[in-house]
């Protein structure tokens, strides 16, 4: 998968502001959570069943509902082989890809032998659903859809998403990844009940600062998890991620002060993408895109020299001469934009 799966460009020392991680770190509850893993508990092979019951509390659900995954990653991987995978049918499965797109939708329905079938985005990066409708066939097993959207942070609407559902051929899911919600403020969890064929993928690395714990989830209907389930490598989350996970929702000041320091962030980019003349997306998770024009890659290797990292994402589908900057601490947003004047002849 490695070859398919495109990775992000290795930085140095400096504000790492291209991976959309929580430019805060952790909540130091996770922390002490995690150094208090006995030897014992190392030595041993994790037991999930604490921290599953402490999840499916925490968000409403059955425990028979919920998945604990390796990562998001490993939840988007296992869903590709639960559903993509041809098993014993020699139809080829196909997965819709709704673009620009999370790289590893397309890379995971590829590696175990499904047809990517890619959709373009719509005007403005706007949720294509007359082309994802017009996409769906006989052989559609999966419909990859982020929401917000990644790079643009938009959100897709309920009613669209539902819309997507109702069309699908039996036995066919939406993956709806909710890497961001925590900065949306929206969720389709409250439709899962009437659009069973739905599955949530979540993620503790974003608002949580658990990137480098590799700490995800899924949400969805017990047939569907229970499948998922199936496919899934046993004891692939450790037992830090474990601790971390269950410190981690435990502390929801921590989440509402980053969320806080996040909504701040975006409004001081959109301030300055104002002041200079470039276009921005309205965003709902924790990064704004921004055309900065053709000379977006040079642009984006200028703020590296100088200690800020952002993303180009001008190749991707709709993104023309756009780079992506992730929304984090107020303070290194302001030198990020700072430098970005600069480059701009503003400064």
């Amino acid at each position: 998968m490695s070859d398919l799966y495109e990775r992000a460009p290795a930085r140095g020392p400096g504000l790492r502001l291209h991976l959309n991680e929580n430019t805060a770190g952790c909540s130091p509850q996770v922390l002490d959570a995690m150094r208090a893993v006995t030897a014992k508990q190392a030595a041993d092979y994790p037991d999930y069943d604490a921290t599953e019951r402490a999840c499916a509390d925490w968000l409403g659900v059955e425990p028979n509902r919920l998945l604990l995954t390796n990562g998001l990653d490993e939840g988007i991987y296992s869903t590709a082989v639960a559903w993509l995978q041809r098993f014993d049918s020699p139809q080829v499965a196909e997965a819709i890809v709704v673009e620009p797109a999370y790289a590893l939708f397309a890379a995971s329905a590829s590696v175990v032998g499904a047809s990517v079938i890619r959709v373009g985005p719509g005007a403005g990066l706007s949720f294509p659903l007359a082309e994802t409708l017009a996409a769906i066939g006989p052989s559609t097993r999966v419909v990859f859809i982020a929401s917000p959207a990644n790079p643009s942070g938009m959100l897709v609407t309920t009613d669209e998403v539902k819309a997507v559902a109702a069309a699908l051929p039996a036995g066919a899911i939406v993956f709806l990844d909710e890497a961001y919600v925590e900065f949306a403020g929206a969720t389709f969890a409250g439709e899962l009940d009437s659009c069973p064929n739905v599955l949530l993928g979540r993620t503790f690395a974003k608002a949580y600062g658990l990137a480098a714990v590799r700490a995800g989830y899924l949400v969805g209907a017990g047939e569907i998890i229970e499948r998922v389930r199936s496919v899934t490598l046993p004891f692939s989350v450790n037992v830090f991620a474990l601790a971390a996970m269950c410190a981690a929702i435990q502390d929801g000041d921590y989440v509402k002060w980053y969320v806080a320091q996040v909504d701040a962030s975006r409004r001081r980019i959109y301030e300055t993408c104002k002041r200079l003349g470039l276009d921005s997306w309205p965003s709902q998770a924790n990064f704004v895109l921004v055309r900065v024009g053709p000379e977006a890659p040079a642009i984006v290797e200028a703020l590296a020299a100088r200690g800020v990292f952002v993303r180009d994402r001008s190749s991707m589908p709709g993104c023309a001469g756009c780079i992506r900057i992730t929304a984090g601490l107020v303070d290194h947003t302001a030198a990020c934009l700072t430098e970005l004047e600069a480059l701009c002849g503003k400064g």
